[in-house]
């Protein structure tokens, strides 16, 4: 194990070959989180409310009654198998290799040759080529490993958020505390500045939430993204927060007025402010301190 460690510092193709692999096996893995978490979390939500709106015992069920439906099967990441989800052809080994497999079956399912959406080779790929930039920037370190971790949770939670404007705690939360339990031995930041972090970055668009809403009656942000920042604040310390937001807010607007400009959105849609915030989050875990210095040397503060 030490070898192969040593052999993969001592040879950076190599390094960023199995990184690249890793991030494709790991980019199909999260197609899997990106396309089930959200139905999963109404699976749940449905069975919360059912459970909640139930006032009385269901009452015994008689032979009179007829055959009793039996509940479906509940989804999870691992069950059912990954199948097309238009004729149900179960997904073979050979046909789940991240790209390739979509490159061979010509983008196409073996089975009923109907189009295989674009965005799964398009996550695997994005997930290597992100993987790469951060191994390459951190090295193969704690630092590295952990950037890691956390380019690959952002990675689902900007798709999940573009597609249905949740920002999952079942992956929000966990890299929140990792963050935290990170500034100990000092990993990105000490432990006060994680800790005052995470608490400015939620505190901070919590008030302008609530600012928002006494002024327009409206509510303009998520609360998903209050704890995305809050991660953000964890990771990368209260300094970043200022920074993030600036990078998120920009582009933001920019896209959100384009999309009215060309008719496919309206003032009153709102948009997922999420995938912004988790690329402008990532811009500043790798080159956070080259854009600060770059503004301070531009502005003749240093």
């Amino acid at each position: 194990m030490m070898d192969a460690f040593v052999l993969l510092t001592e040879t950076p193709w190599l390094l960023y070959a199995s990184t690249a692999l890793a991030g494709l096996i790991v980019g199909s893995f999260l197609n899997v989180v990106i396309l089930r978490l959200p139905k999963i979390m109404e699976q749940e939500w449905r069975l919360e409310c059912s459970e909640l709106h139930e006032s009385a015992p269901a009452a015994a069920a008689s032979p009179a009654d007829g055959p009793q439906d039996a509940a479906p099967e509940p989804l999870t990441l691992a069950h059912p198998a990954s199948h097309c989800p238009h004729c149900g052809h179960r997904i073979r080994a050979w046909e789940n290799i991240p790209v390739v497999s979509f490159l061979l079956l010509r983008g196409r399912c073996s089975n009923c040759k109907t189009p295989i959406s674009w965005r799964y080779p398009l996550v695997e790929a994005l997930t290597a080529v992100l993987s790469v930039i951060v191994i390459w920037q951190f090295g193969p370190t704690v630092q590295g490993l952990l950037a890691l971790l956390l380019t690959w949770g952002l990675v689902a939670l900007a798709a999940i958020d573009f597609d249905t404007q949740l920002l999952p705690d079942d992956i929000t939360l966990p890299l929140l505390w990792i963050g935290l339990l990170a500034s100990i031995p000092g990993v990105f930041v000490d432990s006060p500045t994680a800790i005052i972090g995470a608490a400015a970055g939620y505190l901070s668009l919590w008030a302008i939430f609530h600012g928002f809403r006494l002024l327009t009656g409206k509510e303009g942000l998520g609360r998903g993204d209050f704890k995305l920042l809050a991660l953000f604040g964890a990771w990368l310390g209260w300094q970043s927060l200022p920074q993030i937001v600036l990078l998120s807010t920009i582009p933001g607007a920019l896209f959100g007025i384009a999309l009215i400009a060309a008719g496919r959105s309206q003032r009153e849609t709102p948009i997922a402010f999420g995938p912004f915030l988790a690329i402008s989050g990532w811009v500043s875990l790798v080159w956070g301190e080259a854009i600060s210095s770059a503004y301070l040397r531009w502005a003749g503060i240093i």
